[in-house]
């Protein structure tokens, strides 16, 4: 029996008043009272140029590779250890993906790698930052510029997390957000576009709405508005966007227990774990913890299943998390051959810990405990 989840999605209290509110208004498809309310916080908040509601962090990335205009023949840089949507926007248009490796101490990309992957054909680099810590990005957009291609922020699990005092989101040409029920804060499903480079918001808003010109017209700028580009259905209800929209209220409140919990794992376990060859997050000075995630790595594969296990039975639901995608079932015979060992290795070794607002310090207690205890009778 599982008494800690690893997750539980949080209800701070406004998300139905706002949803009722949605409702009574008289309209809850998109671009109503609360994604508008949510477009604002986002612009205000993070400095982004356009800021646009989606279904899903998957379809902000979908978007993204819209609005590039990504074809067959083009290539895509992406991190191999991501989730399968940082890759599959891409593939959808026919582009060729060019997986590259994690750093070997943390599961972001490794910078030191992409020059040698760009070819005349390369039209973007996807970043992800991992447990919302950034990758090096002056780093990576010195390389983008330097050969004319675009990068593209996969900030699904960085809201509210910075790079050298930018906001995450904030520094590629485009980035994509998820307000998933896992995520800091959350609509259930949800994502959002953030536009950096003004030449591609008008664009963006036509797309999203099934490639006409409607957000144009019920602005004013059109008397009349019809199919002027590609694009697809890409709005969420406004319920979905009331929902989240009390959330953002009480980001600060969210974040700052998020902290508390990811500050008392550590405090906890970094001084005990290194003598078991388990490792915790790292931390590049360049990047702030936004507490999306607390994760170990373990030694190997072998330890990681027992301490999974150890810990199911202890009612406590641990988890791993991605497999390589240059090594999955539909990409392995389309991979180039090159070893990607960082990737793999955070494939077979990384565990994620149960992380939720609602978690108490006894309950944190509980799993370090238990870990612990495991790993001395190993």
């Amino acid at each position: 029996m599982i008494k800690i989840p690893f997750n539980k999605p949080y209800l701070h209290g406004r998300e139905l008043v706002y949803i009722a509110q949605a409702v009574a208004s008289g309209k809850i498809s998109g671009d109503g009272i609360f994604t508008k309310k949510c477009h604002a916080f986002f612009e205000g908040r993070y400095g982004f140029s356009k800021a646009l509601m989606t279904t899903s962090c998957t379809d902000a990335l979908e978007m993204s590779a819209l609005l590039l205009n990504i074809r067959e023949g083009d290539e895509v840089i992406v991190p191999s250890f991501t989730f399968v949507s940082s890759a599959n926007a891409f593939a959808l248009r026919g582009a060729k993906l060019v997986f590259t490796d994690s750093e070997a101490n943390n599961p972001n990309i490794d910078a030191e790698q992409l020059e040698a992957l760009i070819t005349p054909r390369t039209r973007a680099i996807v970043v992800v930052h991992y447990a919302g810590v950034a990758c090096d990005m002056d780093r990576i957009n010195a390389i983008a510029d330097r050969y004319g291609v675009i990068v593209i922020e996969d900030a699904a699990q960085a809201i509210d997390s910075f790079y050298k005092g930018r906001p995450l989101g904030s520094i590629g040409a485009m980035s994509a957000f998820s307000f998933h029920e896992t995520k800091n804060v959350i609509s259930g499903e949800g994502g959002l576009l953030a536009i950096n480079q003004p030449q591609y918001a008008n664009r963006a808003e036509i797309i999203r709405e099934k490639g006409t010109n409607r957000s144009s017209f019920f602005r004013g700028e059109v008397d009349k508005y019809g199919w002027v580009d590609i694009g697809s259905s890409f709005l969420p209800s406004d319920i979905v966007s009331a929902y989240l929209f009390a959330q953002l209220e009480t980001l600060d409140e969210i974040q700052a227990r998020r902290k508390a919990i990811w500050q008392r794992y550590w405090d906890r376990l970094a001084p005990v774990l290194p003598e078991f060859d388990v490792h915790l997050p790292f931390l590049p000075e360049f990047a702030t913890n936004n507490a999306h995630m607390f994760y170990l790595v373990c030694r190997d594969l072998a330890q990681r299943t027992k301490l999974i296990a150890a810990l199911k039975a202890q009612g406590i639901h641990a988890v791993f998390h991605y497999l390589s995608l240059h090594d999955s079932p539909y990409f392995q015979r389309k991979h180039d051959g090159r070893p990607l060992p960082n990737s793999d290795r955070f494939s077979n070794c990384l565990v994620r810990l149960p992380m939720f607002y609602e978690l108490g310090d006894s309950d944190v207690d509980y799993v370090c405990n238990s870990i612990l205890s495991h790993l001395s009778a190993s």
